[in-house]
């Protein structure tokens, strides 16, 4: 799944840090579904260097967030050929 020990453990990073996003909202956020809670987790987790600049006063940064993710997601589908 990952090319290095390296990209495997700042995943899982990532995913601790979501984990402790879902539970801050679920804490602290009244009547938020958990699939909510967590899918914001995730969000802000795979983001955090643009929710780091934002904090620091540049906060313009964070209407990026997504966009970029659906380009890099296009450009990684590689369409399916059918077999004759």
């Amino acid at each position: 799944m990952f090319d290095s020990k390296k990209d495997a453990d700042a995943h899982d990073k990532m995913l601790e840090l979501a984990d402790g996003f879902r539970t801050l909202f679920e804490t602290q956020v009244e009547g938020i579904s958990e699939q909510d809670a967590e899918n914001i987790g995730l969000l802000l987790s795979m983001n955090k260097h643009v929710l780091i600049a934002a904090c620091k006063g540049n906060p313009d940064l964070l209407g990026g967030i997504g966009q970029d993710n659906e380009e890099e997601t296009a450009s990684n589908i590689t369409p399916l050929t059918a077999k004759a």
